[in-house]
């Protein structure tokens, strides 16, 4: 099996009609987020970044994994331009919540939620070594796309419309 194949399965599967305490479901929320991306004209490993930000959750991981473990998933055919900004999303509320005033009023109640199991709002020099690190600005971007892909007014591209880039991106 091709790795766009298993996670065709993942979104095919009962998890990605999950609702995780937003308007919408965990499968359309992560196609929103890819849709965004593109609209926004975002290289093709950052819009699979958007797509493939929550996959951690289709694979059943809790809200302080799900990053981290879907980035290590998704290694196995993906490189670090699309693993990386999907480790580090969660990270990169933590960064907005700290460095960016009026952040933390822009989120949705779960994502406020569940950023208390994450860690809360960064220490400054925790957001100084975020700054740092190489795709935190691609990990703020991927973030930007996931707190505004939450419109249950909105039918984003089904999996299918992001497959060829997939396959694109993926290490043979």
């Amino acid at each position: 099996m091709t790795g766009v194949e298993a996670i065709a399965e993942l979104f095919a599967g009962p998890g990605a009609r999950d609702y995780l305490g937003e308007p919408v479901t965990i499968g359309s929320h992560m196609r929103q987020a890819g849709h965004l991306a593109e609209a926004a004209g975002a290289e093709g490993s950052l819009v699979a970044a958007a797509l493939l930000h929550d996959i951690g959750h289709l694979r059943n991981e809790t809200d302080s994994r799900h990053g981290d473990a879907g980035a290590q998933w998704l290694s196995q055919w993906f490189g670090t331009a699309v693993t990386e900004p999907v480790r580090l999303h969660v990270a990169a509320k933590r960064y907005l919540c700290a460095t960016e005033p009026g952040y933390f009023g822009l989120l949705s109640a779960e994502s406020v939620r569940t950023l208390a199991l994450q860690g809360g709002p960064m220490t400054a020099g925790q957001a100084a070594e975020f700054e740092a690190m190489p795709f935190a600005q691609d990990a703020v971007a991927v973030r930007r796309w996931d707190d505004e892909a939450k419109d249950p007014v909105i039918t984003p591209p089904e999996f299918a419309y992001f497959a060829p880039l997939l396959a694109r991106l993926a290490r043979s």
